[in-house]
């Protein structure tokens, strides 16, 4: 499986790309197939990546917050052939050669969080969401992911609101101790503007704990 992040920013970002360290709202696309949130600027990033849309048959969507979910994005998407895939918490969905599977996130909207499988690789998706869900980390323990994508929204930053409904890094970091045998690899995306510093310093600090930070346009084969 391939994963290619079509954007890992948060709904703070500033709508213009010229900006210092610009990221787009978070998406992300699983082997051309499986469109995860079609956002804002879902169809800036498949212009830029060189998407082929035509090749986009499924389309899921986390929750219905407007940096992961626009009705422009969906209708044009649909019109090229894909299908919206509706999810809700404890779904288990044949897509083609893919079972997905939807957990509710620890979020003030109702989020899913998917498990993605094709053969022995699989994918943990949890973006946005604070402390994973007891049934999440059940999933986690079963299918032992090849690959996670853990929300990282509030940096390092300390005394946060947020932290309610998003992780800062320190509780990915925690996270990972308790469950680092259980995933291959671990990625961060869903950085918010003001509270996170730049992309490189992001990396360094990361690197430490084994843990990538993505990018837009980062593709990831697991």
């Amino acid at each position: 499986m391939k994963i290619l992040f079509l954007g890992t920013g948060a709904a703070d970002f500033p709508q213009d790309k010229t900006v210092h360290g610009f990221r787009r709202t978070s998406s992300a696309l699983i082997d051309s197939s499986i469109l995860i949130d079609p956002g804002p600027w879902v169809l800036d990033a498949i212009e830029e990546f060189g998407v082929d849309v035509k090749k986009i048959k499924y389309i899921l969507n986390t929750h219905l917050h407007d940096d992961h979910y626009c009705k422009d994005t969906l209708d044009y998407l649909l019109t090229q052939g894909a299908t919206f895939v509706e999810t809700k918490d404890k779904d288990v969905l044949s897509l083609g050669d893919y079972t997905v599977e939807a957990y509710r996130g620890n979020h003030t909207e109702k989020v899913c969080h998917f498990i993605i499988k094709n053969g022995e690789a699989c994918l943990f998706y949890g973006l946005d969401g604070a402390w994973l869900q007891y049934e999440e980390i059940r999933a986690i323990w079963k299918h032992k992911p090849s690959l996670a994508v853990f929300d990282a929204t509030v940096g390092f930053v300390e005394k946060d609101w947020r932290v309610f409904e998003h992780n800062n890094l320190n509780m990915v970091i925690e996270m990972k101790k308790s469950i680092d045998t259980d995933i291959k690899k671990y990625v961060i995306s869903h950085m918010a503007y003001t509270l996170h510093t730049d992309h490189q310093t992001l990396c360094r600090e990361m690197e430490k704990h084994g843990i990538t930070v993505a990018y837009d346009g980062l593709e990831i084969e697991f």
